[in-house]
């Protein structure tokens, strides 16, 4: 064992669409978590793996966070908690270019005020305000805590002050051995990254058309060393948003499939073939039933 190399994990936590998963992305150097510019796309816990010659960093992404309104909004809730008793350091990821909101103190009260946990507040956007609004706010989200915790102010879209972000997380890491091998950078598989990216693209490509009521299952994934055979399932909660991501003639859902299709080609480097269904299942997101099977399953006590 190398007696100066560190391991540990890091969890981020946020208000929604606050870059978290852009974060993630960014420093692993490729997709490994969707992104769009529509709130609440995280719905599992997607480590980014960063391995370099004198640490390993598991970054843990959490759900964003919010009160919950039903049971899906329950499990997200409880992944969150959750992943916060996984870790070696808290990541509290804000907007550097708004004051705090009724999310970011919220989160504050309920998750990080009573932490025992050391804490960095991240503050994603600086490209988007300038010096004196963003000295301003970082003051407004120091005195939401009742430490002194250190703030790095970043912008996980073009990657300023990232690596600073590192270095600081790295101060709270314990000695340890490597977790993972070097050249993995997730411990996410091409079926779940799949689902994520064809969920994506129905978010992009429908925006308000289509709400948060939507969930893919890959049910078969088969690869060759010439091409991958992937069938999955879009299922919603009305026959009105199956008609949306339909389609004129299949057109919505032909172009959420090309896309999906095209991305997920660049990540698992190969040929892909893949075929997507739609179903309609009504009430989804508040049946226990429904939610294990898609995965979304409380975590035992």
């Amino acid at each position: 064992m190398d007696k100066t190399y560190k391991t540990g994990f890091a969890t981020l936590i946020a208000r929604p669409n606050v870059g978290k998963s852009t974060l993630l992305n960014q420093i692993a150097g490729q997709k490994i978590a969707i992104t769009s510019p529509v709130a609440q796309t995280t719905r599992y816990q997607i480590r980014c793996i960063y391995t370099d010659s004198i640490s390993q960093i598991i970054f843990i992404d959490t759900p964003g966070v919010h009160r919950p309104l039903n049971k899906l909004g329950e499990y997200l809730s409880e992944e969150s908690r959750a992943s916060l008793d996984d870790s070696d350091v808290i990541i509290f990821l804000a907007d550097a270019s708004e004051e705090p909101g009724a999310g970011d103190k919220w989160i504050v009260e309920n998750y990080l005020k009573n932490t025992k946990l050391p804490v960095i507040i991240a503050l994603n956007k600086v490209d988007k305000a300038n010096k004196q609004k963003l000295d301003f706010n970082a003051l407004a989200y120091k005195q939401l805590f009742e430490k002194n915790y250190p703030i790095v102010k970043i912008s996980a879209k073009t990657g300023k002050n990232v690596k600073v972000l590192l270095d600081k997380v790295r101060e709270f890491l314990p000695l340890g051995d490597k977790l993972y091998p070097d050249d993995e950078i997730t411990d996410q598989n091409l079926r779940s990254i799949s689902a994520e990216v064809i969920r994506e693209k129905i978010i992009l490509n429908t925006k308000d058309e289509i709400p948060h009521s939507v969930a893919v299952i890959v049910e078969d994934y088969k690869h060759n060393n010439d091409i991958d055979k992937i069938k999955a399932q879009i299922i919603v909660s009305a026959e009105s948003q199956k008609g949306i991501i339909i389609g004129k003639g299949g057109a919505m859902l032909k172009k959420i499939g090309t896309e999906a299709r095209k991305e997920i080609e660049e990540i698992a480097q190969n040929k892909v073939f893949l075929e997507i269904f739609v179903k309609v299942k009504r009430g989804w997101q508040k049946d226990e039933n429904t939610l294990k099977l898609l995965g979304y399953e409380k975590r035992a006590d």
